[in-house]
């Protein structure tokens, strides 16, 4: 951070500016081949896609709209079906829920699966703190531990990193000399996490889904640790933000269709559980008791606000992989759990203590609606921006660099005046610096100004040849 105050950049900037050429390229190929795959998968499979996104959308904007019917609700169903339910307003309140769950079975060891509400309150670190074991057991997500690194994807953690980092990564904590065979990798991991999943005495996930009428708790992974840290376990703790919940289990037909295509370019993912609570007398493993922690940490005084429509979001990271913006500068640059646009929006909303140092989050964008287009639950990701940029304004003034805009303003709204500064716009090219008023030349600190391409199009207008009358 200090890097970034001395740079006449935003921190964003700064951080792009100084990413590495190979951290650049694996970036920014992933992400344009998944972006391009996840199109053609969706679009080849449903002749009406944009609707079924509306559709998705006002499944998710109904919940939003109505927690304080469906909340009540779904902890009646998880009750009814044996299920321990704890509420969390902070960070702080669900982390001690876990670790109060633990300290009553005498439990040390945790796996965990990947999950992003537990990133938000920093669940891991909190647990080490108190002696307790938490293991990471999402490949992406447990190299990212072991190297002490953070994640910089929401689907992908780990799309950083090479395949070289990782093999000196697994070298340095003891998991096997150098080798950057992805199959040695994967491999070594496997033999590692399969004693720890035998060894721990509570499993953690998240869910992707909660429904309120069956009080089934939905998640979907591609390597199946969440089913190994389940299996030899005896306690199940899910944490959940309180906006993850759906009405109907018929929404989950259209729900995991979207979610699959635009996390992964997949049809669905290769595990896609349901859990309805602890295990029955009649299972021989799982666990017998399941507790899960709905998590708000925020979102409340999100869904107070005009900005309310980012809790539909359901971490595909679509709007990641399409933003042109995160695919130059990776997800490390938003210096928060929740990268991409996505996290523009979220991550200042949800830390509002830290609002002011994450307040270029929302500027971070070209404004492109890209975002929007690939959103499988269709949040107006550009107006949400727009809107936090004026809040930010309004609370603290124009970014460092921004030119006072009374001139434009009484230029755009005159005619005469625009005609005349286009028709002189071509000047501009020739102007040296050091000539520019003031405010100009702070702006162009920040900024580099194009050639001036303009002015000729009154001109062509014109001129231009007129098409002849049909007889």
């Amino acid at each position: 951070m200090v890097l970034f105050r001395l740079m006449k950049t935003s921190a964003i900037d700064g951080f792009a500016a100084h990413l590495t050429q190979e951290t650049h390229d694996a970036v920014y190929k992933s992400t344009k081949m998944t972006h391009e795959k996840r199109t053609k998968l969706l679009f080849d499979h449903f002749p009406n896609a944009n609707r079924l996104r509306e559709i998705a959308g006002d499944i998710k904007q109904h919940v939003i709209e109505n927690l304080d019917t469906y909340l009540p609700q779904v902890e009646a169903k998880l009750q009814s079906n044996g299920v321990q339910v704890h509420w969390a307003r902070t960070a702080e309140e669900a982390n001690q829920a876990v670790l109060d769950i633990m300290r009553k079975r005498n439990a040390t060891k945790i796996v965990k699966a990947k999950t992003m509400v537990s990133e938000e309150t920093e669940l891991a670190h909190f647990l080490e703190k108190h002696g307790v074991e938490c293991l990471e057991t999402d490949l992406g997500e447990f190299i990212v531990q072991v190297d002490h690194d953070h994640p910089s994807h929401i689907v992908r953690p780990i799309i950083h990193k090479s395949r070289r980092e990782v093999a000196v990564c697994f070298e340095k904590n003891g998991l096997g000399a150098y080798n950057d065979d992805p199959n040695v990798i994967t491999q070594r991991a496997r033999v590692f996490l399969r004693q720890k999943y035998l060894q721990a005495d509570v499993g953690l996930t998240g869910a992707n889904f909660v429904v309120a009428d069956s009080g089934r708790l939905v998640l979907v992974t591609n390597e199946g640790n969440s089913r190994f840290c389940l299996a030899a376990t005896r306690c199940h703790i899910a944490m959940v933000g309180i906006e993850k919940i759906l009405p109907r289990d018929r929404d989950l037909s259209l729900l995991l269709n979207l979610l699959a295509r635009s996390a992964t370019a997949q049809q669905l993912t290769v595990y896609t559980e349901f859990i309805s609570g602890p295990r029955r007398p009649s299972q021989p493993d799982g666990p017998d008791e399941m507790h899960v922690i709905f998590v708000d940490n925020g979102r409340t005084d999100v869904l107070a606000t005009e900005c309310r429509d980012i809790l539909r979001c359901i971490r595909c990271g679509a709007c990641l992989n399409v933003c042109p913006v995160y695919r130059q500068a990776s997800g490390h640059a938003y210096r928060s759990v929740y990268p991409g646009p996505v996290g523009a929006v979220l991550s200042p909303l949800l830390a509002k203590e830290k609002f002011p140092e994450l307040a270029d989050l929302p500027k971070a964008s070209s404004l492109c609606g890209a975002c929007q287009e690939v959103c499988p639950v269709n949040i107006p990701i550009p107006d949400l921006l727009l809107r936090l940029r004026d809040k930010n304004k309004q609370a603290h003034g124009p970014s460092a660099g921004t030119p006072p805009m009374g001139a434009w303003s009484l230029l755009a709204s005159q005619p005469t005046a625009w005609k005349a500064a286009m028709a002189l716009g071509g000047a501009v090219n020739h102007v040296p610096r050091v000539l520019m008023p003031a405010p100009l030349r702070k702006w162009q600190d920040y900024r580099t100004l194009p050639p001036w391409h303009g002015g000729e199009f009154r001109k062509w207008l014109k001129t231009r040849p007129q098409p002849k009358a049909k007889s």
